[in-house]
């Protein structure tokens, strides 16, 4: 295909979600020439997510409506690499956003920090347990980068976002009522926490009767009206369900369409291109630096954009791809345990206990995709994990997120799966029921990976991304263990019926679980066991950088959305700073 080349520009960046909007933003304020390349189509929040459209179940949990077109570009995925990858056909796992805006449009709105342990994940379990301690074939790095470099960045993008919370732990002195395991904080929070629910209140003084500490999780549904640092006003959260895999109704959660874009689109510099498929990031005749991009437009055109630098902000496995494509680092082999590029696939573990009530009710219509109540004493290395088999760990939460009627069927363990006992059953206790969740991180394997499939292909010929990967023995003894401690806590309520349900056997792509993908393009000190550089520069291409959850060593098992977004925030920061007065290699 014969491609039309475009005036060349300062900047192009791939994707506009969470990271990218942010990137198009902080740069397009220095006078920088950019474009957003976004491959999916744009909405306006004022016509689409307007009642009744915006709590249309169907339209948008079912049909998908603002999701990766599967048929176009989907996942190939095994379990091991003797096997062979088959196609993702339906939206199972995990859910591709495809809108300007990315999945930041449909996500809860849990905006977590990564606990400091998160950063140095191997230096620390090494230091305080030793070598043998860590699980065999674990590829596990540190970050290059720590907690206290990335602070400030965090407490800028929960700006952004008008996060609403309390803090834990303000410049070393810890405060009651937010999380004691939080790193260390410069600020509170920009708006206040939202008020418990009645389920969070019971699971929270169940926990404080154990000894442990609970809190409400910081949540991007702003708890009141707010402007953020780019003038734009968010709304308040009237918590009416509808969160995850939704747009807000009411604009009351932060997301690039209500805290990032209306701003952006000011600029007289700024360029947004949806339903722009980039497909090759184009390189010089030495292979060392990036010339700009090729994409497709929805008319099927090819067009070349010249740019003097590339940023690829798009989700974990288009980042990783790309990388791939257009031979950028060395891909990664995991038999000889060499190359880069697609290293350290990650996800995350997700349990939980189910608890049923005759005696309570709770208003099942009612919630927030944050709304929740949480403990942290079984996170990261908030515990002594000497002769557990594993490391890392979980948070237990109550999440209060409204229960969609046509998927929120909650019944005891034994009912029949249709019939008139089922109904009886599905009516009983829709609003005497919720659940805690066990939500356990994931470590780094050898041989759980990304690479570019040999068989299937896209839309447009080119090779789809496989993704090989598997549960290993550390994961489920971590899942057990955190959802065990979930199940007492779960008895001291006192429920008629509950059951369990750890992460057991092989990962199944099939069933929605989280969406939570890291890895692929990781970020690190040394060029021989990382793609980027601690400020999210290519070692081999200086003026490509890969801002992204694809940029994990390893995965925490907090949300990532609020670490994106800081990364987003961090390297801005150092283009603007530094690089662009000495466009060249950072480190």
């Amino acid at each position: 295909m014969t491609s039309t080349k475009l005036k060349p520009v300062d900047v192009v960046v791939v994707g506009v979600g969470v990271a990218g909007s942010i990137i198009c933003k902080e740069l397009a304020t220095t006078g920088l020439r950019v474009v957003g390349l976004e491959r999916g189509r744009m909405v306006d929040p004022n016509k689409d997510f307007v009642m009744p459209y915006a709590h249309d179940e169907f339209r948008n949990d079912n049909r998908s409506d603002l999701i990766q077109n599967l048929s176009r570009e989907t996942v190939t995925f095994r379990n091991a690499m003797n096997e062979t990858a088959l196609p993702m056909r339906d939206i199972g796992s995990f859910r591709l956003g495809e809108c300007v805006g990315g999945a930041g449009v449909l996500w809860g709105g849990l905006t977590w920090r990564f606990l400091p342990w998160d950063f140095e994940t191997h230096s620390r379990t090494v230091e305080r347990y030793g070598k043998q301690h860590m699980p065999a074939d674990c590829s596990n790095q540190d970050w290059g980068l720590t907690y206290e470099e990335l602070e400030p960045y965090y407490d800028q993008f929960e700006h952004i976002y008008g996060v609403s919370g309390k803090a834990g732990n303000l410049e070393g002195q810890l405060q009651p009522g937010g999380n004691p395991f939080e790193g260390p904080r410069s600020r509170e929070y920009p708006n206040p926490p939202p008020p418990t629910t009645y389920a969070g209140h019971l699971f929270g003084k169940a926990a404080q009767s154990l000894g442990y500490s609970p809190f409400s999780t910081p949540t991007s549904g702003n708890t009141q009206l707010y402007k953020n640092p780019y003038k734009q006003v968010l709304g308040q959260c009237m918590r009416g369900g509808f969160c995850s895999s939704y747009s807000c109704a009411k604009g009351a959660k932060g997301s690039p369409l209500t805290a990032v874009v209306p701003s952006l689109k000011e600029h007289p510099n700024f360029e947004l291109r949806p339903l722009s498929n980039v497909i090759k990031i184009n390189l010089d005749s030495d292979g060392k630096r990036a010339t700009g991009v090729n994409y497709i437009d929805a008319n099927g055109q090819e067009f070349e954009q010249p740019a003097d630098l590339v940023i690829l902000t798009s989700y974990a496995f288009n980042n990783t791809r790309l990388l791939l494509l257009s031979g950028i680092g060395k891909p990664y082999d995991p038999i000889s345990n060499s190359g880069v590029v697609g290293k350290n696939y990650s996800y995350q573990a997700v349990g939980s206990v189910k608890l049923f009530f005759e005696d309570k009710v709770f208003n099942g219509f009612m919630g927030g995709g944050g709304l929740c109540t949480a403990i942290d004493d079984f996170n990261g290395d908030n515990f002594d994990h000497s002769g557990l088999g594993f490391i890392g760990g979980g948070y237990l939460v109550v999440n209060s997120r409204g229960a969609a009627p046509i998927h929120s069927h909650p019944v005891p363990s034994g009912t029949p799966g249709w019939g008139s006992e089922w109904k009886k059953k599905v009516a009983h206790y829709y609003d005497r029921s919720f659940s805690i969740s066990s939500h356990g991180g994931c470590q780094s394997y050898r041989t759980n990976y990304l690479d570019l499939d040999p068989t299937y292909k896209d839309a447009n010929g080119l090779p789809l991304i496989r993704m090989t990967f598997d549960w290993r023995q550390p994961d489920h003894k971590m899942s057990a263990h955190i959802t065990k401690k979930a199940a007492e806590i779960a008895q001291a309520m006192g429920p008629s019926k509950m059951s369990q349900h750890p992460v057991t056997g092989q990962y199944n792509i099939t069933p929605y679980q989280v969406n939570h993908n890291t890895g692929g393009a990781i970020m690190g000190a040394d060029p021989s066991a990382s793609v980027v550089n601690k400020y999210l520069q290519t070692w081999d291409v200086p003026n490509v950088f890969v801002i992204g959850a694809s940029a994990f060593p390893q995965n925490s098992a907090n949300a990532p959305t609020g670490t994106v977004g800081a990364l987003a925030c961090w390297t801005a920061d150092i283009i603007k700073e530094v690089y662009l007065k000495r466009p060249q290699s950072l480190m």
